[in-house]
């Protein structure tokens, strides 16, 4: 199945009377809290989402900035936003989806059968002239049952060895990559071995680049199908989107959750710089 959905394409199924929800994903580096936004003007019924308390959960530093929420936290959650199973469910943002593809890649993994991705999120639901609705969205209660996210995940070892057997790709931008600058973390550079794909790359005007000019991208860093490719960024957010455009260039992509937010505040784990991946076995 396809995981995007164009805006008209979205509007067209909610026409057509299935069960759908919609999930406003709204959250930024810097602007974490999208609530105001949402309560200003979003997708008609669309359920606000709160991605580091919903979508991830808190723990120490050496965890990173966004650990993997529980199965029991997910499912409340879940449960919150009106979730049943056999519901469709659409997540959005207002980032080009880097925010609601965290919502696609831990439903999809914890058992919700058909979740996508907005492509091009709320600006490309508002370019086709579509209505948005303002206020707070408190829907019924669902009773989805979910299971632990456990597909798909690498832990901080798995990183390590990774690029000895596959590709990892540090989809931060560049400039995050080399060491030059670090405004979040306590160490800049990237984990040795890994190779750079910033996730900008992967976009075009907010919208996910075609299949075709995706698996080029992916290609350029040794990113092909069939070769183990796992992907990490600050602190697992926009790993989930190399995850999301891996599926539309048919390429399977693990994601590190922990990424660079965990490695980073991990004592004994060596760090790279520059623009070349360097040797992952120092």
């Amino acid at each position: 199945m396809n995981p995007l959905i164009s805006a008209r394409e979205l509007a067209a199924l909610l026409d057509g009377g299935r069960p759908v929800r919609l999930l406003d994903v709204r959250w930024r580096l810097g602007r974490p809290d999208g609530r105001p936004e949402y309560l200003e003007g979003h997708l008609p019924g669309a359920v606000h989402i709160d991605l580091d308390d919903e979508l991830a959960s808190h723990g120490r530093p050496e965890d990173g900035r966004h650990p993997l929420p529980s199965r029991e936290v997910l499912e409340r959650a879940a449960r919150r936003w009106g979730l049943h199973a056999g519901d469709t469910v659409i997540a959005y943002d207002d980032a080009g989806g880097l925010a609601a593809a965290r919502a696609w890649w831990l439903l999809s993994r914890a058992g919700v059968a058909d979740v996508r991705v907005l492509d091009g999120g709320l600006s490309g639901w508002t370019r086709e002239g579509l209505p948005l609705e303002e206020g707070d969205v408190v829907p019924v209660p669902g009773d989805i049952s979910l299971h632990d996210v456990t597909e798909g995940v690498a832990d901080i070892d798995d990183a390590a060895a990774w690029p000895s057997r596959g590709i990892l790709l540090d989809v931060r931008a560049a400039e995050r990559y080399r060491g030059e600058v670090e405004p979040l973390d306590p160490i800049a550079g990237h984990i040795p071995g890994a190779v750079n794909l910033p996730i900008a790359t992967l976009l075009d005007d907010g919208l996910l680049r075609s299949p075709d000019a995706l698996r080029a991208a992916f290609a350029e860093v040794g990113a092909t199908p069939g070769t183990p490719v796992a992907a990490y960024c600050g602190s697992g957010i926009t790993a989930a989107h190399a995850a999301l455009a891996g599926v539309v260039a048919g390429i399977d992509v693990t994601v590190y959750p922990g990424s660079w937010s965990q490695w980073s505040n991990t004592p004994g784990r060596p760090v790279a710089t520059g623009p070349e991946p360097g040797d992952p076995s120092v």
